[in-house]
C-alpha cells in the first residue's frame, strides 16, 4: 500500500472533520503522497488557507509535525461547499483537480439526524452526484472511495454488501428533481413521505446516494464504504484522540461529569462502534484494492460492475454490547477522574421509555431546575434545564440506535484484510476479531479525559480528580442514607397509620 500511494495525489472532501484530520495525517505520516486538495469551505472572515493553517497547532498533527516539521506544505486547499448546486468550486480549481487528481476520498457529509430534508439532500445526496461528474472528467483517476454509513439500510436488521432500492419510497433522480422545482419549505414537507420507514434525514439521504452512484458510476474505480459509529482513536496518531462530542460519546462523556444519570439504552443490543484509525485504515486499503481491480478489468477487458460496498462493523467474534460499552468506561471511574465533575459519576440503563421520563425528572430534571436557581441568586445565567432538555431530545434521535441489533455481513470486507500483506496488515491494522476492547477502553477513557474535559494528565492530576471523587462518593452516600432513610421513615409513618385505623374499626 505504501507503494501505491506513492507520489499520488488525493483530493478528500470533509477533510476538516474528525475522521477527515485522521485520513490525512496517516496518508503524511505513513505513505509518500506528493499532495493532497482538501475541500473547505469557506468561512466569514477566514480564508481557507488560514484555517489549514491553524493546524499545525491541534493534538492530531503533533506527532507528525515532530517527525517532518514541513509536512503540512502538502496539503493545498479547495475552496468549495458540498451544499453548493456546483460544490461551490470555481472552474481553474476544476482543471486543476481534473489534471492532477488519482485518489478521491468522499466523505463530507452532514450527519445531523434532525436535518431539514433539503439540506441533508443537498450535501449528502446531491453532492454525491456532483462528486462523480467532478470525478469523470479526472484524466488520471485510479480509485474513488464514497463514504457512507451502515445504517443506510436500517430499516431490515439483515444488512448484506448490497444495495436496497426497495426501501426507498421514490427513485434518487426524481427526488433530486423534485428538489430542484420545489422551494425548501415545500419539499421539507414532503419529507414524511419521502422519508418513509428510515428513522432520519440522515440514514435516508446516504441511502439515496447509493443508490446515485449505482446508477450512475459507469466505469468509475469507485467503492461504497459503510462504517458504523465511528468513535476515538485507539493507537493512532494519539491514543484516545476525540476533538469533539460525537454519537455515543456524549453518554460518556456526560457520565464522567457527573451530568447524566440515566439513559434509554438496550444493555443486550450491539454496539456497532469502531476506533477511527481503524476506519481510516480500512479507507485507504479499500482506494487500493479498488484501483487494482480497476486496473485488473481494464487489462482483461471486463466492463465494470456496480460499485463493490464494504460493511464495516464490529467482528461477531468479538462484539460489544451497549452494556459492555457503558460497563467498560465506568469501570475506569476512578482510574480517569474528570476534576470538574459536578457529581459522582453513575448512569442507569433503560429500555422502558416511561420509565427514562419519570427516572430523569428526578435524575436531571429536579437537580438541575435546584442548580439554575442557585446560578441565579449569583446573578449567573442558568443552563442546566437547557442542557438536559437538549440531551434528552438527542436521546430521543439516538434511541432507535441503542434499542436495535443489526446483523452484518462483511465478507468483501474480510477479503480485503485477508489479501493485505503481512507488513500492510501491521501498517494499517483494522482487523476488528483481534481488538482488545479492555485495552482500547482504557486508551479512550484516557484520551476522553484529555482532549475532551483537558484534564491534567499527569499523576498529580489524576489524584487531584480521584480526591475530588472522593468527596463526591460521600456526599453520594449520605444523600442516599437520607433519602432511604426519609423513605423508610414515610412507609413506617404510614404503616402505622393503617395499623391504628385498623384497630380503631375492630373495636
Amino acid at each position: 500500500m505504501e507503494g501505491f500511494y506513492k507520489n499520488k495525489t488525493i483530493f478528500i472532501t470533509g477533510g476538516s472533520g474528525f475522521v477527515g484530520k485522521v485520513t490525512i495525517e496517516k496518508l503524511l505520516r505513513s505513505t509518500d503522497v506528493k499532495r493532497i486538495y482538501v475541500l473547505i469551505r469557506p468561512k466569514k472572515g477566514q480564508e481557507v488557507q488560514d484555517r489549514i493553517a491553524g493546524w499545525k497547532d491541534e493534538v492530531v498533527f503533533s506527532q507528525l509535525l515532530k517527525e517532518k516539521p514541513e509536512i503540512l506544505e502538502r496539503i493545498v486547499p479547495i475552496s468549495g461547499d458540498c451544499k453548493e448546486p456546483d460544490l461551490g468550486i470555481s472552474q481553474g480549481d476544476r482543471e486543476l483537480l481534473a489534471r492532477e487528481v488519482q485518489v478521491v476520498v468522499h466523505g463530507a457529509a452532514t450527519v445531523r439526524f434532525t436535518e431539514p430534508l433539503h439540506l441533508a439532500l443537498d450535501v449528502n445526496t446531491r453532492a454525491a452526484r456532483l462528486m462523480l461528474e467532478l470525478a469523470k472528467s479526472m484524466t488520471q483517476l485510479e480509485a474513488f472511495v464514497h463514504v457512507s454509513t451502515a445504517f443506510t439500510n436500517c430499516v431490515t436488521d439483515h444488512i448484506k454488501e448490497d444495495y436496497y432500492p426497495e426501501h426507498l419510497t421514490c427513485r434518487a433522480d426524481k427526488v433530486l428533481a423534485m428538489r430542484d422545482t420545489l422551494s425548501d419549505e415545500l419539499f421539507d414537507k414532503m419529507a414524511p413521505v419521502l422519508v418513509g420507514k428510515y428513522p432520519n434525514t440522515y440514514a435516508y439521504t446516504k441511502a439515496l446516494a447509493e443508490e446515485v452512484l449505482q446508477k450512475e458510476a459507469g466505469d468509475l474505480p469507485l467503492c461504497i464504504y459503510r462504517p458504523a459509529i465511528i468513535v476515538t482513536s485507539y493507537k493512532e496518531p494519539v491514543e484516545g484522540w476525540i476533538d469533539n462530542v460525537y454519537g455515543p460519546t456524549i453518554l460518556l462523556y456526560g457520565t464522567a461529569l457527573g451530568y447524566l444519570r440515566i439513559t434509554p439504552l438496550n444493555t443486550n443490543a450491539n454496539a456497532n462502534v469502531l476506533p477511527v484509525d481503524y476506519c481510516v485504515n480500512l479507507l485507504l486499503a479499500l482506494a487500493y484494492r479498488t484501483a487494482e481491480e480497476s486496473a485488473n478489468r481494464k487489462l482483461e477487458g471486463i466492463s465494470a460492475p456496480p460499485p463493490t460496498i464494504y460493511n464495516y462493523v464490529p467482528s461477531k467474534k468479538n462484539m460489544l454490547t451497549w452494556g459492555g460499552f457503558v460497563g467498560k468506561t465506568a469501570a475506569l471511574a476512578n482510574v480517569f477522574p474528570f476534576e470538574q465533575m459536578i457529581w459522582l459519576p453513575f448512569l442507569q440503563l433503560t429500555t422502558n421509555i416511561w420509565l427514562f421520563k419519570v427516572l430523569s425528572t428526578f435524575y436531571h430534571l429536579v437537580p438541575g431546575f435546584l442548580m439554575d436557581l442557585a446560578l441565579r441568586l449569583k446573578g449567573q445565567e442558568p443552563r442546566m434545564i437547557k442542557m438536559y432538555n437538549k440531551f434528552h431530545n438527542t436521546m430521543h434521535v439516538l434511541e432507535f440506535f441503542g434499542a436495535n441489533t443489526w446483523h452484518f455481513d462483511t465478507g468483501n470486507t474480510e477479503s480485503v484484510w485477508e489479501s493485505l500483506t503481512p507488513e500492510d496488515q501491521e501498517l494499517y491494522p483494522f482487523d476488528m476479531s483481534t481488538l482488545d476492547w479492555d485495552d482500547y477502553f482504557y486508551r479512550s477513557t484516557g484520551g476522553m479525559r484529555v482532549y475532551l474535559g483537558k484534564g491534567d494528565p499527569s499523576p498529580e492530576g489524576i489524584k487531584r480528580a480521584q480526591r475530588v471523587r472522593a468527596r463526591y462518593l460521600i456526599l453520594h452516600r449520605l444523600l442516599q442514607l437520607v433519602l432511604y432513610g426519609g423513605s423508610l421513615a414515610i412507609l413506617g409513618c404510614v404503616f402505622k397509620s393503617l395499623l391504628r385505623s385498623t384497630h380503631t374499626h375492630t373495636h
